[in-house]
């Protein structure tokens, strides 16, 4: 059970990079690789800045600063100078290593003897749950600290995507979105759209970057390599959602990304819990993409439309 309650918590805790990448991949067509810098930059400043004395909250906030830093510089790049979108990430991504190295200044910062979110957490649980340390949930036992952490990752989750789906209805998030699906029209319309493509890159990676300030609290510790692969797991949770939801509503696309993973991170616990060899982790993810980007190919093939008759005249 308390494998199950960690893949559920850390599965939503990256739901919120799961809608980060959905903003960049499916509102702009871009497959952002800057995700993979930009998490572990969220990481890496919140850790430090904790370390540093800042309070978790705030150092979580500076952390989603950074990463729209860095977001807009792709954004910048991409768009002002003109460079593929894809290799626009990868040189943020890049340059994003050493800065996290200088962030951090050393590999790996642990936050063990600090107050971070997940002390906040385990407190407010404690109030919750009447002081219990453990809980017995459908016949086994649960830390309150496991459940505590589940139920405030549940709450930052569902207002990140709340959020997310009202900035989408109002008149600068329809723009942008308009803009993702026909840039050509909107630019005709005058509508700037190198610009919303900035501020949509720029808010991805913000989001992104919070989630991995979030991993880091949540993991008791930041490291330089937290965000390899990042962007894979992303695509998993978009692409697995919109399978699990089947419709291209917007409220169901966003609710379908951090349902997306959630059950990711389920099937790697499962996985794991199976015997399998954590070296090959990366491996198994990459399979799962894989499947999930097919299946629909092979739904389709497998049930092809009704032929309609047509009626002459």
């Amino acid at each position: 059970m308390n494998l199950l309650i960690g893949a559920l918590t850390l599965g939503l805790i990256l739901g919120i990079l799961a809608l980060g990448v959905y903003v960049s991949f499916r509102i702009f067509n871009i497959p952002d690789i800057t995700a993979e810098g930009s998490i572990t930059l969220g990481g890496a400043v919140a850790a430090a800045l904790i370390i540093h004395g800042v309070g978790p909250v705030w150092a979580t906030l500076i952390a989603g600063l950074t990463g729209i830093v860095a977001g807009t510089g792709t954004g910048l790049m991409a768009t002002k100078f003109r460079i593929q979108p894809l290799l626009a990430g990868i040189l943020s991504m890049t340059a994003l290593y050493s800065i996290n190295l200088r962030v951090m200044g050393r590999s790996n910062l642990p936050l063990i003897n600090e107050t971070t979110l997940a002390t906040y957490a385990e407190g407010f649980g404690a109030i919750v749950f009447g002081g219990r340390t453990e809980l017995i949930i459908f016949g086994w036992p649960v830390a309150m600290r496991d459940m505590s952490m589940l139920l405030a990752a549940l709450l930052l989750v569902v207002l990140t995507g709340v959020a997310l789906y009202w900035f989408f209805r109002t008149e600068v998030g329809t723009a942008m979105r308009a803009s993702g699906d026909n840039p050509d029209m909107m630019g005709a319309l005058g509508v700037s759209v190198e610009t919303l493509t900035i501020v949509g890159l720029a808010m991805s990676n913000g989001l992104i970057a919070v989630s991995g300030a979030l991993v880091a609290q949540y993991q008791g510790f930041a490291d330089v390599q937290m965000g390899i692969g990042i962007i894979v797991l992303g695509l998993a949770s978009v692409i697995i959602g919109e399978a699990l939801v089947g419709s291209r509503s917007l409220g169901l696309l966003i609710a379908g990304a951090i349902m997306g993973s959630v059950l990711f991170r389920l099937l790697v616990a499962v996985a794991l819990r199976w015997g399998l060899d954590p070296n090959d982790l990366k491996l198994i993810t990459a399979i799962f993409v894989f499947l999930a980007l097919i299946a629909p190919t092979i739904i389709r093939k497998l049930n092809p439309p009704a032929a309609t008759d047509s009626v002459g005249g």
